[in-house]
């Protein structure tokens, strides 16, 4: 007969008997965007789960620092609370995109303590429910004859991540990809919200983000930017690949603690997480973001960073950026 082990008893079994430190008085998690983008959801990933498993005492208070998609909020970490031991940053493989083309201001990616990532999305390009295209295809074709007709949204600024994916669809038409009508808007959930309203055409995000709204048929999904079909509410969507453009764009989801933060409060986070991971709250959580299984953690997910940081800067050149 099969027997499972309780969150409790994992947690016992990975950090041994009284050998965890206590965990921070107070712990918060900061969001560097408005509600209900990708920053959001890495936030409420790992609040909820902490607290369904008891690793924190209460819960985990979320909040939001709009500016730059992440600038102002590490910025703020770094000037303003830099050894503050309860509170981790939201951050993504786009932190890491903007950090190599300089856009977070005179820090680089050594100026803060890198956690971990624990889940991994994969970019999207949509449409509106009610658009007449329904296939990658169809855009780049659609977009070829009138470019100015197809204003584009994503959550970051001109060489943002949401920018990158989105020049696949001009680089497919024969437009420059700095040609594009980009409006730069907060986060996954501003972008959504243009798309349905009409103000853009093309919206650039994550299936994270964009899955539910996909799924309750207020936008339409064109493509996945994965290696292969994603399970779940996004079965029914082929890849770019599929469509005969090769392009996979892979987002890490993760977090980061100020500078200053003592070994023993980093090494408590990277610990605590590492544990956090294999418990079945947590992996219940991950699914239900649409995220999908990733644990890189502490010196491994700093080199990682640091790895990403450097690709990113090769392909920001090729990008004329």
């Amino acid at each position: 007969m099969k027997r499972f082990l309780s969150s409790a008893a994992v947690v016992a079994i990975l950090f041994g008997a009284g050998a965890a430190m206590a965990a921070p008085e107070k712990t918060e998690c900061l969001a560097g965007a408005k509600p209900g983008g990708g920053f959001d959801l890495t936030c409420r990933l790992v609040s909820n789960s902490l607290l369904a498993t008891k690793m924190i005492p209460a819960p985990m208070a979320v909040t939001y620092m709009e500016g730059g998609v992440g600038a102002t909020a590490y910025n703020h970490v770094i000037g303003s609370r830099p050894s503050d031991p309860g509170l981790v940053v939201a951050a993504s493989s786009g932190s890491a995109l903007l950090l190599a083309q300089g856009k977070f201001g005179k820090h680089d990616e050594t100026a803060v303590r890198w956690l971990g990532a624990v889940g991994t999305d994969y970019g999207v390009i949509a449409v509106a429910a009610d658009s007449p295209i329904t296939s990658l295809d169809q855009l780049v074709k659609a977009y070829k004859d009138q470019p100015n007709a197809f204003p584009v949204g994503g959550g970051g600024a001109v060489g943002s991540q949401d920018w990158m994916k989105a020049a696949v669809v001009a680089k497919g038409a024969g437009v420059p990809p700095r040609q594009m009508r980009y409006a730069a808007l907060e986060g996954g959930g501003a972008v959504a919200t243009a798309l349905q309203g009409g103000h853009i055409k093309i919206a650039s995000g994550d299936a994270g983000e964009m899955a539910p709204h996909h799924k309750a048929g207020k936008v339409r999904i064109l493509a996945v930017m994965a290696d292969e079909r994603l399970p779940g509410d996004l079965a029914d969507v082929p890849t770019a690949k599929e469509q005969g453009y090769d392009l996979t764009w892979p987002v890490w989801r993760g977090y980061y603690v100020g500078p200053q933060v003592s070994d023993a409060d980093y090494t408590w986070w990277v610990d605590t997480l590492a544990t956090l991971v294999k418990t079945p709250e947590f992996q219940k959580e991950r699914e239900e973001r649409g995220l999908f299984p990733l644990a890189i953690l502490g010196k491994d997910f700093d080199d990682r960073v640091r790895a990403d940081v450097a690709r990113f800067k090769e392909l920001a050149k090729e990008a004329g950026l």
